[in-house]
């Protein structure tokens, strides 16, 4: 299982946010080329980056994200404001190993399976659950979507992944259930990443026994500190058992 470390940018600064809410970010006082550096460091072979301004559509922090995507040394997967075919592929051109798109495939499931087509393995399906509908505009609006039906619209779509993310686990932070991120795991055509459900290293051995969960964003944790880097990705990829010798 791929351990994704998660940086979320607003205003050029590492945040994270309180009850989900875009204008009451903790900030962290951290330099984000500089902790995505240390996220390669630490072994990580991916990590997820969010630009919060974009999803706001309040501006964005492009050439912050530019400058991480060239700096990282490990491929970034990019989520943050995808409402059109052009912006995905701008992001695409400028080197983003993966796109991730919620609201845009709520509102144009079409164009969506179009650019899954044209870009294989680049794509990737943000699925934001609360109280049974799939949410978008960043957690701000709810559609008319049910998780099941919308991971079901695209079929045998060539994404990357799809990312569900369990709202009410995320705002409650709350010892995870992992019902929702399962049930959905086991109907979905392409690898799931869970998000929202990591507080610590016993969440992600939790995850490692769920068939079909690829991966995981860990980030609030990460700041917090109440997960190493390190220790996860060793979680996430055990080696082999011990096996006794017999004489």
């Amino acid at each position: 299982m791929l351990i994704f470390p998660t940086m979320e940018l607003q205003g050029g600064r590492c945040v994270t946010l309180a009850k989900g809410r875009l204008d009451e970010p903790m900030i962290w006082h951290v330099d984000p080329v500089e902790t995505a550096h240390g996220f390669a460091e630490a072994g990580a072979s991916w990590m997820h980056l969010t630009d919060f301004d974009a999803v706001e559509g309040r501006g964005d922090n492009a050439a912050l994200v530019e400058e991480i995507i060239r700096s990282a040394g490990i491929p970034v997967q990019l989520g943050g404001g995808f409402h059109s075919r052009e912006r995905v592929e701008h992001w695409i051109d400028k080197g983003a190993g993966r796109i991730v798109v919620g609201t845009l495939a709520a509102r144009d499931p079409q164009l969506l399976r179009e650019l899954a087509k044209f870009h294989p393995d680049q794509i990737v399906l943000a699925v934001d659950v609360w109280r049974g509908k799939v949410m978008t505009d960043g957690w701000r609006t709810s559609s008319a979507w049910a998780p099941e039906a919308f991971v079901e619209a695209f079929g045998e779509a060539p994404f990357a992944g799809i990312i569900i993310t369990d709202i009410e686990n995320e705002l409650d932070e709350v010892e995870a259930e992992l019902g929702l991120i399962a049930s959905l795991a086991a109907q979905a055509r392409a690898p799931v990443i869970a998000s929202g459900v990591v507080r610590s290293v016993d969440d992600i051995a939790r995850l490692t026994y769920i068939p079909n969960i690829a991966g995981a964003l860990v980030g609030r944790a990460l700041f917090r500190k109440t997960v190493d880097l390190s220790e996860a990705l060793r979680i996430a990829q055990p080696g082999p058992e011990p096996v006794a010798e017999f004489q």
